[in-house]
């Protein structure tokens, strides 16, 4: 039988399988279990010997020992982990030896600093050969590298209100085999909670018709065979959202300036119309008019002002006789006393006219009642100018 084209482990194994359907009843490889679990960081050793039947218990020194370690894992080929060939140890895995030195019917597999894609089926295929009879077998066991849960990430969804509904969430990246969840509140409000309330496969807790006695630290717990890890969340139940207590705030705030800033605009806009009302009173208001003097002793001044002296007559009686030709002061009332022909007359009432006594009047309340000095002719006992 010509051998097939291919490496020389792949032709040695064609050797061993072509051992096993002539001679294989005369050797028999064993394993301890067909399964085997171990830690993902750990070592674990795959064991594995071989035993000849009674006829080949022992073997010529001159026989030949060829061992051959395989993984097999699903959706990729066939790799060599290791080969022990005339004597010459070859490894074609990191982290992996055997347990005991070649030649020996031990060929246990030793894997250290485990890692998940350490998992697979391992088949270990032994041929020995003396004397011209070639036996063989295989044994194959199956390894599953376990990973404990990761740190999960704990999550709250929804609003913490009172009467409201909220969904605490718990996942692990990384578990082998998949991580079961739990959920309890820390004390001194310690609790414990269970299906329905709690998805012990997705990790998530349920809590409805949210109150205040609620509120506390939750703690999710990820757990396998091999490990646990937690985390926690913090729930506070409050009356109201936050945010719309800041934003009412804010707003509340924001009304009472502007109520001000206008409070301030109308009492300011007010004591300008006031102060703008008494200024158009005052300019339409009508000049109090001066006391008219009896008819005797006033005269007009030529320029139209009004101007007040003391009568002749109360000169005199105050000084004594007045000499021919001297000046004598006389008071001149004003044009609306004597009504002038260029201005109008009104229908306005006047209050009465009080007839001062004209020997009683001094100079200073005749300056305080307007009255100008002015100096007028003399006139004789008839009336005419002198």
């Amino acid at each position: 039988m010509a051998p097939l084209p291919g490496p020389p482990w792949s032709l040695h194994l064609q050797l061993f399988l072509l051992g096993m359907t002539t001679l294989g009843a005369q050797l028999k490889v064993h394993v301890g279990s067909p399964k085997v679990e171990a830690v993902e960081g750990a070592e674990v050793v795959l064991p594995a010997w071989y035993t000849l039947n009674r006829m080949m218990s022992s073997l010529k020194p001159e026989a030949s020992l060829y061992v051959l370690w395989f993984l097999e894992q699903s959706g990729k080929e066939m790799a060599q982990v290791l080969s022990y060939l005339n004597g010459v140890l070859i490894i074609n895995k990191p982290r992996v030896s055997l347990v005991h030195t070649l030649p020996s019917r031990n060929v246990s597999l030793k894997l250290v600093q485990l890692q998940e894609q350490d998992s697979g089926l391992y088949k270990c295929s032994v041929n020995v050969q003396d004397q011209g009879n070639s036996m063989s077998d295989v044994g194959s066991l199956e390894l599953d590298v376990l990973v404990s849960p990761a740190i999960p990430s704990c999550h709250l969804h929804g609003v913490p209100r009172m009467g409201a509904n909220v969904t605490l969430t718990c996942q692990t990246p990384r578990s082998k085999p998949v991580a079961q969840y739990s959920w309890e509140r820390l004390p001194p409000r310690n609790q414990f909670f269970f299906s329905p309330a709690v998805d012990s496969t997705r990790g998530s807790l349920f809590l409805t018709n949210l109150s205040a006695s609620m509120s506390g630290v939750y703690v999710c717990k990820a757990s396998n065979k091999v490990g646990s890890a937690q985390c926690n969340v913090t729930l506070e139940v409050t009356s109201g959202p936050k945010a719309a207590v800041v934003a009412g705030a804010v707003v509340g705030t924001l009304g009472v300036l502007v109520l001000l800033a206008v409070l301030v605009l109308l009492y300011y806009h007010r004591e300008k119309m006031q102060e703008e009302s008494a200024n158009d009173i005052k300019e339409d208001a009508v000049a109090p008019r001066t006391l008219p003097w009896p008819k005797g002793s006033d005269t007009i001044s030529k320029n139209g002002t009004l101007s007040s002296v003391t009568s002749a007559r109360a000169l005199r009686s105050s000084h004594g006789p007045t000499r021919p030709g001297a000046l004598t002061p006389t008071p001149s009332l004003s044009s609306q006393a004597q009504p002038s022909p260029g201005l109008p007359r009104t229908n306005r009432t006047h209050p009465p006219a009080v007839s001062p006594t004209l020997g009683g009047v001094s100079s200073s309340a005749l300056s305080r009642m307007g009255a100008v000095p002015v100096m007028v002719p003399a006139q004789n006992q008839a009336g005419s100018l002198v």
